[in-house]
This record gives C-alpha cells, sequence and structure tokens, in this order.
C-alpha cells in the first residue's frame, strides 16, 4: 500500500526548470549547433575572483563560519542592507526590520507562511512566477489569477475587484519573472494604497533590482513613514554577486512581522548559509563597480534581444527586461510543444508560457519566455538566428 500523499502537494505541478531540462534526454547536439539554453534565470559563472578569495579565507580562517548562527542572519549582513536600502529608497530601515534567508524563494515562503493558511487568497498577476503558485498551491492557498493584459503591468483598480473577505495579500515582482517589465513607481503606489485601505499584505519581490534600466530608486515605498505592516520586501543576493549556490535571500518587514518569520526559519533551516553570508557581504561593501558593469552588460543583452524579436516576421514582444524577454509566437503549435520541437529542431530550450499562466488560459499557449542573461550579445544574434530558421 502506498504512503499517504498530502493532496496539496500532489495537484502541484512538477517544477518547470527541472520538467524542461527532462526534454534534453536523447538529444544530442552537433558541434557546429551546440544547445542554447535560456530556460532559467541564473548566472552561469562563478563569483568574481575577489568574493571567492573572501569565501575561501573565512571557510580556512573563520571558525564560526562553519557553526549556527543567528536565525534572521548575520547583524553585520542586516545593518548593511538597512544601511544601503534606506540610501536608495530614501526611506529609514532598521537592521531589526531585515531577515536574510536561504535564497529568495525561501524568503517568499516563509513571509507568505506568516500571512495566510489553507482556505484564504492570495493575488498573483499573469503571468505568474511559477515558485509562487507552486508554494500557494502546496499550502491549499488559493492563487487569484490577475491578468495583465498585452502590456504586462497589473492594474491596481482592476486588482481591487478581486479583493474579498479572504484576501491577505498581492504580490508583485519587479523588474517582472517571467514578463521583465519594469512596474511604474505610480503603479507601485496604487498597489501599497490598495493594500493599505483594505488591511492586507503588499509583497514586493525585487530580485532583479540590480538590473533595472531606470536610474534612481524604482519607487518610493520606503519613504513613506506608515510602510510598516503593509509593505514586505524580498531581494536575492545570487543574481548580482553570482551567489546562486550558496542561497542567500532578504526580507526587509517591520520587527513584529519578522518575530513570526524567526519561527518559520528555525524550523526549516535553522540559520542562512554563513558563507554564504559572508560573500553577500563581501560582495555588498566592495562589488558596485563591478555589478554596476553588470547591469551594463544585461542592458545591452536586452537591446540586443529587442532588436532581434523585431525581425522575426509574426513574433511580438510583450515584455524585455532584467534577464528575461516575453514573446508571443506566431506558430500554428501551442507553446509546449513548440518549446518542445525547438529543443530537437533548432537546439533552443525555453519555456513555454503555460508554465506561468492558469491551467486553460488560451494566452498561454501563444506565449514563451527567454531568459537571456545566459548568453551574450552574440549568443542572443544566434538565437534569433535560429528562431527566423525554423520552420513548425
Amino acid at each position: 500500500m502506498p504512503l499517504p500523499l498530502n493532496p496539496d502537494m500532489a495537484r502541484t505541478f512538477p517544477p518547470p526548470v527541472m520538467e524542461a531540462r527532462r526534454w534534453l534526454d536523447g538529444v544530442t547536439f552537433p558541434p557546429d549547433r551546440p544547445l542554447i539554453n535560456v530556460s532559467q534565470a541564473a548566472p552561469m559563472e562563478p563569483p568574481p575572483e575577489g568574493l571567492r578569495q573572501a569565501l575561501a579565507e573565512a571557510a580556512i580562517n573563520d571558525p564560526a563560519a562553519h557553526l549556527y548562527g543567528p536565525v534572521l542572519g548575520l547583524p553585520a549582513l542586516r545593518d548593511e542592507v538597512a544601511a544601503q536600502w534606506s540610501a536608495a529608497y530614501g526611506g529609514e530601515i532598521a537592521a531589526g526590520e531585515v531577515a536574510i534567508t536561504q535564497g529568495c524563494n525561501q524568503a517568499f515562503c516563509a513571509v507568505m507562511a506568516t500571512i495566510a493558511r489553507a482556505g484564504d487568497e492570495v493575488i498573483l498577476p499573469t503571468p505568474w512566477y511559477f515558485n509562487h503558485k507552486m508554494w500557494l498551491d502546496m499550502q491549499g492557498i488559493a492563487a487569484v489569477p490577475l491578468p495583465t493584459g498585452p502590456g504586462l503591468i497589473p492594474e491596481a483598480e482592476a486588482t481591487a475587484r478581486l479583493v474579498t473577505e479572504r484576501t491577505r495579500a498581492i504580490v508583485l515582482v519587479t523588474p517582472n519573472n517571467p514578463g521583465g517589465v519594469e512596474y511604474p513607481a505610480a503603479t507601485l503606489r496604487a498597489f501599497y494604497e490598495l493594500a493599505q485601505a483594505r488591511g492586507i499584505a503588499l509583497i514586493l519581490d525585487e530580485t532583479y533590482r540590480d538590473f533595472d534600466s531606470r536610474a534612481g530608486a524604482p519607487h518610493d515605498l520606503f519613504a513613506d513613514p506608515d510602510w510598516r505592516g503593509t509593505l514586505v520586501h524580498l531581494y536575492s543576493f545570487s543574481k548580482a554577486y553570482r551567489l546562486t549556490g550558496h542561497r542567500v535571500g532578504a526580507i526587509v518587514a517591520d520587527r513584529a512581522r519578522l518575530a513570526e518569520v524567526e519561527k518559520f526559519l528555525d524550523t526549516v533551516a535553522i540559520c542562512p548559509s554563513q558563507l554564504g553570508q559572508i560573500g553577500a557581504l563581501w560582495g555588498m561593501r566592495n562589488l558596485g563597480q563591478w555589478v554596476a558593469g553588470e547591469r551594463a552588460e544585461i542592458l545591452a543583452r536586452r537591446a540586443a534581444m529587442t532588436a532581434g524579436i523585431a525581425r522575426l516576421e509574426g513574433w511580438r514582444l510583450l515584455g524585455c527586461g532584467a534577464f528575461f524577454a516575453y514573446v508571443e509566437h506566431p506558430c500554428p503549435v501551442a507553446a509546449p510543444e513548440l518549446a518542445r520541437r525547438l529543443v530537437r529542431e533548432a537546439g533552443v530550450l525555453l519555456l513555454p508560457g503555460t508554465m506561468f499562466m492558469p491551467e486553460g488560459d488560451p494566452a498561454g499557449a501563444r506565449q514563451l519566455r527567454i531568459a537571456f542573461a545566459n548568453v551574450g550579445v552574440a549568443g542572443v544574434g544566434a538565437l534569433i538566428d535560429r528562431l527566423a530558421a525554423f520552420r513548425a
């Protein structure tokens, strides 16, 4: 007799990136046409040498780097985040309002565990970040889809009509995953005011903030003295400092919320990776110019992607920014089949829009996500050439 299975876990879809990797099984790629993998938005190179040296020195010379640390993270890193975020956003954030987590996905899960329980509702704009949807499914929390339309920018007015007595939070990701769009400051302000008026949380995931194309702060929400109790901010150190394997993320929220978050973190990880935190702190203190160069490179790839999609007949760019392009394809087959065929026939691995949309939503069948952060400008050009040559 099989062991019992939580039905909420059973109804959650498989991890999309892992599912897509299985499409590579049994497929060979000739030397003159290697695989172009634009399925996952994660740096594929190690951190810069200075950061790696800092990690090595800590591993050898700092005994505390191998022990349990504070559940909410190293005080020095919390101090640094508070200081830099206060300066960047023009607000006041205290170290006690920062928690460090094992990556940004854990930050989301930890916060959501303190906000909603089975039977509650959380509003997610579509196309949504699939790991957010998966966590809500596994907890028995209803993910209420908020269609964003062809511009991929959600509207607070439309969202207000979705709020019920069971709504606990609205989740926004900007720059967006999967859409790439950068939400205007006015949009974020409107959502903040809606959440505040309805007594629900606004969870703002800014994992890709370091690659925003705009100068200055992307919003002024932390400048509002009443942000505490409404705004919860999430961040990842993985993208800016190439620390994906070390799993370091952050939460900014009021102290009462973090006291509840601490309960969750203590039961699932006890503390974040000490070495990962040491690397993140070193990066924040020493890699400002290097990150600026990384941002410039990503913006160059973004420009190449925008120009490339424009020369593909029938293709339409819905959003492009940070690590992503989100496109509408003209092919006579649905996106899931198209994505599998592109692996075999064009040597391209990308994700279909159905992985980011509610089941049965017809828009997903016409859409694809291209994570171009893993290929240079020349790689973007090669990708566009293969898509142009492909015949469905």
